[in-house]
């Protein structure tokens, strides 16, 4: 079977789109969420309130091409690369940091990576992207971009635990995370949860369980109970939007899980703040 081929600066042009779009337009799924939180709150309260704010700057942003948020993340990338395509005229890596690039220079996007993480110069243009690579049967290249603030990256937490750990165990570490967190990563969260796999696979599935719609619980019964389970222990804790109090501190909870060692059970949590940011394409 013949490969097909596609250009580096299609990739280029595709990331430089995808970023735009996931930087200004909050997901559809998101939206729904925060809607149906506007409509939980007591009428008249100061949660109901925020969240109004929380609507009103989502529509500024996508009409005025402004940033959802100040802090524009740093942006991971997720391909799934068909194993019949050939990239002409350059690697793959090279034309996402290009398109990255483009993307956050154009858009006068805040450039917040920096070069070292020790002697901390920034880099000018908002790379390098953390990228994921999936080998997958096809001829199609599907990427999806999701820049992260840190305000929300620096609260999420890994627990090795022991393998006789029950559901309740699990459970109870999320919810906890999450009070931890407080305030600080911008509430309403969604929670990105891998569990399973090694320590940095389940960091990794608590990433990418975030670009499933919030919408949509997993396949999994005895895992779609679990994130049920995580959401409403959350909601109870009364943090609510941006710390003020309310009935809604959790939007979503999306879990992940993979085969892991007879030894372990690694559970990853990654907090998102209420500005879920993603957008994907394919070529």
């Amino acid at each position: 079977m013949s490969k097909r081929e596609i250009s580096a600066e299609k990739i280029e042009l595709l990331v430089e789109e995808l970023c735009t779009k996931a930087n200004t337009e909050i997901r559809e799924d998101v939206k729904d969420a925060l809607d149906a939180a506007y409509s939980s709150e007591d009428e008249g309260s100061i949660s109901e309130k925020m969240i109004k704010v929380l609507q009103d700057n989502a529509h500024v942003a996508k009409d005025e091409k402004l940033p959802l948020c100040q802090d524009t993340g740093m942006v991971g990338v997720f391909i799934e690369m068909g194993d019949d395509v050939v990239i002409n005229d350059g690697g793959i890596n090279e034309a996402v940091n290009l398109g990255v690039e483009r993307a956050y220079r154009d858009n006068f996007f805040r450039k917040s990576v920096v070069a070292d993480p020790l002697t901390r110069e920034n880099t000018g243009t908002n790379t390098p992207a953390i990228i994921h690579i999936d080998m997958v049967e096809g001829d199609k290249i599907k990427i999806s971009v999701m820049p992260k603030g840190f305000g929300s990256e620096n609260k999420g937490q890994i627990k090795m635990f022991n393998p006789t750990a029950g559901r309740d165990e699990i459970v109870n570490f999320c919810v906890e995370t999450v009070k931890a967190a407080g305030p600080d990563a911008c509430p309403p969260y969604v929670l990105g949860i891998g569990i399973g796999g090694t320590m940095e696979y389940a960091a990794f599935m608590s990433k990418k369980s975030l670009l499933r719609q919030i919408d949509q619980s997993s396949p999994k019964p005895h895992v779609a109970e679990m994130e049920h389970l995580i959401k409403d222990g959350a909601n109870v804790l009364n943090v609510g939007v941006m710390g003020l109090g309310g009935k809604v501190t959790v939007l979503g909870v999306n879990i992940e899980t993979f085969p892991t060692h007879i030894a372990g059970l690694p559970v990853a949590v990654n907090i998102c703040c209420h500005a879920l940011r993603s957008a994907t394409g394919v070529i």
